[in-house]
C-alpha cells in the first residue's frame, strides 16, 4: 500500500498539465483555445454510395 500512494500522486502530477493545457497568442497572452475540428461522419454521391467527403457531389450523412 505504501508503494501504491506515491505512484498515484506521481501520475496525478504527471496528467494534470494535459487537462490545463492553456492557449497562447502570437505575443504570448493567454486567449481562449479554438474549439477542435469535428470529424466529418461518412459521405454519399447521388447514387448513394459511400464517398469520401470532398468529392464533387458528396454530401454528409445525418
Amino acid at each position: 500500500m505504501r508503494r501504491l500512494i506515491p505512484a498515484f500522486a506521481t501520475l496525478a502530477l504527471l496528467t494534470t498539465p494535459a487537462f490545463a493545457a492553456p492557449c497562447k497568442d502570437a505575443k504570448g497572452k493567454f486567449v481562449k483555445c479554438p474549439e477542435a475540428a469535428k470529424p466529418k461522419g461518412p459521405c454519399k454521391d447521388a447514387k448513394g454510395k459511400f464517398v469520401k467527403c470532398g468529392t464533387p457531389g458528396a454530401k454528409p450523412i445525418k
